[in-house]
């Protein structure tokens, strides 16, 4: 089996959030699959579909963002997961990428984000594989916090509409092919013509 993460802030004021990327991406994969998020496990919201014929659980923590690991660390205690190193996949939020990009890597640390960080800390390492959902930064300066619990404008939605199925696509590469795979394909620039630098491609 495998566990894909999707990291948010609980409750309706923080739904449409630029902060609650990892959620989105989530009920994206839930719709395509056929199945709600409406199972109360694992101090979160907690559904069981077959993404590319493999058994996979999608987990939306219900405790806020930073506290988001513990959520993870009872499903991981429950649900039959071999390794964490391979059949776990955490999708967050990342304003250092243009909205609607991808970045999906093997470990690494968690980049100042608070939700990674904790799961990081409660797994006790860094070897858990990531998608990071760009949702780009503002034109003009501004805190980083009062953007990011901001609802995206119309514009952004627009795009959104794009940009998910393509997160929802990687994570079913992940799923059926594995992070090297999930990394070579979705990794690239996007749209098409981005002139954005890469990251390498090696996990």
């Amino acid at each position: 089996m495998k566990l894909v993460v999707g990291l948010g802030n609980p409750g309706p004021r923080y739904a449409r959030t630029r902060h609650n990327a990892g959620f989105r991406v989530l009920d994206t994969l839930a719709a395509r699959s056929g199945v709600s998020l409406d199972e109360r496990r694992f101090d979160g919201r907690f559904a069981e579909c077959a993404l590319a014929g493999e058994r996979v659980g999608l987990l939306a923590p219900s405790r806020f963002m930073n506290r988001s690991g513990a959520s993870l660390e009872q499903a991981l205690a429950a649900l039959p997961i071999a390794d964490p190193a391979s059949h776990v996949l955490v999708v967050y939020d990342d304003a250092d990428l243009a909205l609607g990009r991808l970045r999906l890597r093997a470990r690494g640390s968690s980049g100042g984000h608070n939700g990674l960080a904790d799961v990081l800390a409660r797994l006790g390492s860094e070897a858990v594989p990531r998608l990071r959902f760009g949702i780009g930064r503002p034109a003009e300066p501004r805190d980083t916090v009062d953007y990011v619990l901001k609802a995206f404008g119309a514009e952004e939605e627009a795009l959104l509409g794009l940009a998910l199925p393509r997160a929802a696509d990687a994570v079913v590469c992940f799923v059926a092919e594995g992070i090297a795979a999930a990394m070579n394909r979705f990794n690239g620039p996007w749209p098409a013509g981005d002139e954005g630098e890469d990251e390498p491609i090696d996990p």
